[in-house]
């Protein structure tokens, strides 16, 4: 079995790579400030997850470049995202709040849909 699931995973990874989209264009002022904006989120994810696929696709359409902490590979954001989201859940958007709390969004079609809401180019 997991011989198959390492094989779905590299699989999943060499489609996403072969079919990456193309991100939107914004000038530079607007691309700086969507860049400036993204500071504040963080996804927590798995790299051959399907659904960590969809949204970092979805990222990539947008141009956003949020930071990425791999939850499978890494103890310290494994530890954040239980501690802090409360589940050891993939796809996971950690929102830093400007009143220093943070909310966490799990479910890739939700995460996916704050992204276009706020991020619409």
């Amino acid at each position: 079995m997991r011989v198959i699931h390492w094989l779905l995973g590299r699989l999943i990874l060499l489609l996403d790579w072969l079919f990456t989209p193309k991100s939107v264009k914004r000038d530079s002022s607007q691309q700086s400030q969507v860049d400036s904006e993204t500071t504040s989120l963080v996804l927590y994810q798995y790299k051959a997850c399907p659904f960590c696929v969809k949204v970092r696709r979805a990222m990539k359409r947008q141009g956003l470049s949020i930071q990425t902490r791999d939850a499978k590979r890494s103890e310290s954001a494994r530890d954040e995202l239980v501690s802090g989201g409360g589940n050891l859940k993939v796809p996971c958007l950690k929102i830093d709040q400007p009143d220093g709390t943070s909310s966490w969004l799990y479910e890739s079609s939700e995460i996916i849909a704050y992204l276009n809401g706020r991020f619409s180019a």
